[in-house]
């Protein structure tokens, strides 16, 4: 059997104190779970991190399966997460570990575009983040950095690494020793050792992920720090008409 074969998808999504939001990320990637050919084997695992609300029930209710936990750390509830979909699995090789938020909505060819880099030979894939038509139009001056950004460097591509729209094969990702406990650049720290190691990487644009375009964060760093520091109001600038 090739190794770009995938047999399994999990897609795993860590979550803190998101009982609003949870649910419609669980309904987007079930329904990206549909759209996959048949015999593809699907679970989405929602890891309700040190809640102090009805996350874990808002989950479950929507369909997934839900690991409760304490760490309030986002890398270590992302690697729950993945270790639960691996101990699932008969073969590393054959799964696809697909990350995103609680507070993201993934589109319906979210996973099929995954799947399609990884039978073409990719290990990696990563993605791009997009906002809601109003939340764009408050947030012009980000939309217009982010689409200008041209990073350089071997294996660039768009330069963006999101938590939000990132996909690894199983095997790999527990070669490179999975998310770390960090609270801030989980997923940057993972692509970075994925990459050293010599991970085949696809970078994608056109299966965007809809993000929170919140600025408050528990941590700083991120796409809500981004957020506030690129809104005018904050800054007190004239309002930013650029497209």
């Amino acid at each position: 059997m090739p190794e770009s074969t995938i047999e399994h998808v999990a897609v795993v999504i860590p979550a803190r104190d998101e009982e609003r939001s949870v649910a419609a990320a669980v309904r987007a990637a079930r329904s990206a779970a549909v759209n996959l050919p048949p015999g593809l084997t699907v679970d989405v695992v929602v890891v309700a991190d040190a809640c102090s609300d009805h996350t874990a029930a808002a989950a479950s209710a929507a369909g997934a399966h839900v690991i409760v936990a304490t760490e309030a750390n986002v890398g270590a509830a992302r690697a729950l997460g993945c270790a639960w979909a691996l101990d699932r699995c008969a073969d590393e090789r054959l799964t696809w570990l697909a990350s995103t938020d609680a507070d993201s909505v993934v589109p319906p060819h979210w996973l099929l575009r995954h799947l399609a880099a990884a039978t073409t030979g990719a290990d990696l894939v990563l993605g791009t983040v997009t906002l809601t038509e109003a939340d764009a139009a408050r947030q012009r001056r980000w939309l217009r950095d982010y689409r200008r950004h041209r990073p350089t460097g071997q294996n660039a591509g768009h330069g963006h690494v999101h938590g939000a729209n990132l996909g690894v094969r199983g095997s790999v990702y527990a070669a490179a020793g999975g998310f770390r406990d960090l609270r801030v650049h989980e997923d940057t720290d993972l692509v970075d050792r994925l990459l050293a190691g010599g991970a085949v990487s696809a970078w994608v644009t056109d299966a965007a992920v809809t993000t929170s375009a919140r600025h408050e964060s528990r941590v700083v760093g991120g796409v809500a720090t981004d957020l506030a520091a690129a809104d005018p109001r904050r800054r007190g600038d004239p309002a930013d008409t650029a497209a």
